[in-house]
């Protein structure tokens, strides 16, 4: 992490655990206001419970998780949690939008009852961010009239609506066609081109080599390798990230 580049997000120690089963490992990490980390590994790594424990739909057991400054799993009342969550976007792998609200609609709302935000307002603001990501023309449209790659570039425009300093992104293109898949992926790298701080556990890894500024590798709970994409895709150093490569190029 750059030293002109202050801490964004600060995983110091952190254990998670489901019964026996040890989910999270003495994941200390940092990520660094204007990165773009991804997190890979094989499935049952850890990645997304990891990305979960930043906006604490996951508790942890141990340790300590800040992001810009605030200590995310102290005790806190439901309102300052939704303040908090309300400033971590988060795309997850199915869009979640409302269905009986349209486009627009869906990316109006948050403004509206968290930040009590005009109709006016919000509908402009809505009606810029589906423009920036490519939906102008399908803003009265439903999630039902929508293709998989439409809906979910409609979540990410709901997540910058309530403007963010950090985007998490859980397998944001693992529920989409193939030919969905490079939509969606654009309108992330066009998030990175503007310095928006972002988390991506995802399998695409051409995206990883394009675009992170380091990869994260998990293992069994624990972050075992960290390094930046030409230096982590070219000579990984541990057996298990060097295991998981060769299996992808084989495929």
């Amino acid at each position: 992490m750059s030293a002109s580049r202050p801490e964004m997000i600060d995983f110091r120690g952190v254990n998670k655990f489901y019964g026996q089963l040890a989910a999270l490992v003495d994941v200390t990490e940092t990520v660094a206001r204007g990165e773009v980390v991804v997190v890979c590994g094989p499935s049952g790594s850890g990645k997304s419970t990891l990305i979960r424990t930043v906006n604490r739909l996951e508790d942890i057991h141990s340790g300590s998780i800040v992001f810009d400054g605030q200590d995310v799993h102290a005790k806190m009342g439901s309102a300052q949690l939704n303040r908090l969550r309300s400033r971590i976007g988060f795309v997850f792998q199915s869009f979640n939008l409302f269905p009986h609200l349209s486009a627009l609609e869906n990316v109006m709302l948050s403004p509206m009852r968290v930040s009590g935000m005009g109709r006016a307002e919000a509908r402009e603001k809505a009606a810029a961010l589906l423009d920036r990501v490519g939906l102008s023309a399908r803003r009265d449209n439903f999630p039902g009239q929508l293709s998989g790659g439409q809906q979910q570039r409609v979540a990410i425009a709901r997540a910058l609506a309530m403007e963010p300093p950090a985007m998490l992104f859980d397998e944001p293109t693992s529920a989409l066609d193939p030919e969905m898949v490079g939509e969606v992926l654009n309108v992330m790298r066009g998030l990175a081109r503007d310095g928006m701080t972002m988390m991506c556990v995802t399998h695409e890894m051409g995206f990883a080599r394009d675009v992170a500024d380091r990869v994260w590798f998990m293992d069994e709970g624990r972050i075992v390798e960290t390094a930046p994409p030409e230096e982590f895709f070219g000579r990984a150093r541990h057996p298990r990230a060097q295991r998981f490569l060769s299996e992808l190029r084989v495929r």
